[in-house]
């Protein structure tokens, strides 16, 4: 079967879904986890472990969370495209929750500002996801987070109850924990199997 990944990051770690599709309306979450994205104390915050620091070592401080987030997103990635097929199922698809831009600020220009420093760490992890889906070999599908509804509406021209509907039921079939992560991550997944493309979120 023919499966993608649902991808939503937090501060040093992400939820995955694994959603396998039998062409048949049939539709089983086959994998569902947390997977680390940060290594080493206060990995998952690593511009707020950088501020005290001298200028040199901040930045070199936030290049090894950078490497390392990348380098632990490809090695889950991969692992979690193994146990699908070892299961039958191909992964095609990983679709990844993203938030909005961020401007293109130096690591000094972050720390300099607070609320940069957690913008900033938003959007690293949800890079490093962005960047192991190259890196594996399967398309990319990046979502904007806040208009996920309204996109998964669009793009799978499904009713807001058919999409409540459609997530409760996958809830049900695999039971807990199914909250917020599970439900956003599986929905972006359901997208990337499914979904029309729509303009300017989706590239190859």
């Amino acid at each position: 079967m023919r499966a993608a990944f649902g991808l939503k990051a937090h501060s040093g770690w992400a939820a995955l879904v694994t959603l396998a599709d039998d062409g048949d309306d049939g539709l089983v979450v086959i994998d569902r986890r947390r997977i680390e994205l940060a290594a080493g104390d206060r990995g998952n915050q690593p511009y707020h472990a950088a501020r005290p620091l001298a200028p040199s070592a901040a930045r070199a401080l936030v290049a090894r969370s950078v490497e390392a987030a990348e380098r632990l997103a490809v090695q889950e990635l991969r692992a979690a495209a193994e146990r699908a097929h070892d299961h039958g199922h191909v992964v095609a698809a990983s679709a990844v929750l993203v938030g909005t831009s961020m401007p293109d600020w130096s690591v000094d220009e972050i720390l300099a500002v607070h609320f940069r420093m957690h913008k900033a760490e938003g959007v690293l992890f949800q890079n490093a996801l962005v960047r192991a889906t190259g890196a594996c070999g399967l398309r990319l599908v990046a979502i904007l987070e806040k208009v996920l509804t309204t996109h998964a509406e669009r793009a799978l021209g499904m009713t807001p109850g058919a999409v409540a509907t459609r997530m409760t039921a996958l809830g049900k079939a695999v039971g807990p924990p199914w909250g917020r992560d599970q439900k956003e991550a599986a929905l972006a997944a359901l997208i990337a199997l499914r979904g029309e493309a729509l303009s300017g979120q989706e590239s190859s």
